[in-house]
């Protein structure tokens, strides 16, 4: 189906969001930090991104921003997967140019339906 690349700094959470989305015909690329994000993408040239807010060094928040401001990324959909499930988290979430959110804890179907939506 398509491929999506997962950034998070947990390793359980990756494992679990990559075996939602391998369950589900997808094949997927996973990275624990942002670190040279862009140059990984530029490589790996996925169609939707699943990605943390919560992390060390540049958060979810500013990746999503950087990647929606370059040329080479902004029509790669962004999910963030994040704890921060507060109304504004959501809206902030959007200004910086989500397209999708999903709060942990979180079930399968909710992953997937929010990549789908994405995809879309």
């Amino acid at each position: 189906m398509s491929k999506i690349v997962v950034v998070d700094d947990s390793y359980a959470e990756l494992q679990m969001i990559e075996g939602y989305l391998k369950a589900a015909s997808h094949t997927v690329v996973s990275f624990p930090n942002t670190d040279k994000l862009e140059d990984k993408l530029a490589s790996e040239k996925p169609d939707l991104i699943v990605m943390d807010v919560v992390m060390p060094g540049r958060n979810g928040f500013q990746a999503c921003r950087d990647l929606k401001a370059d040329e080479r990324f902004k029509n790669i959909p962004v999910v963030l997967c994040t704890s921060k499930g507060q109304e504004s988290d959501k809206f902030w979430g959007q200004q910086q140019g989500a397209n999708g959110y999903v709060v942990k804890p979180f079930k399968a179907e909710d992953l997937l339906a929010a990549v789908k939506r994405a995809l879309n």
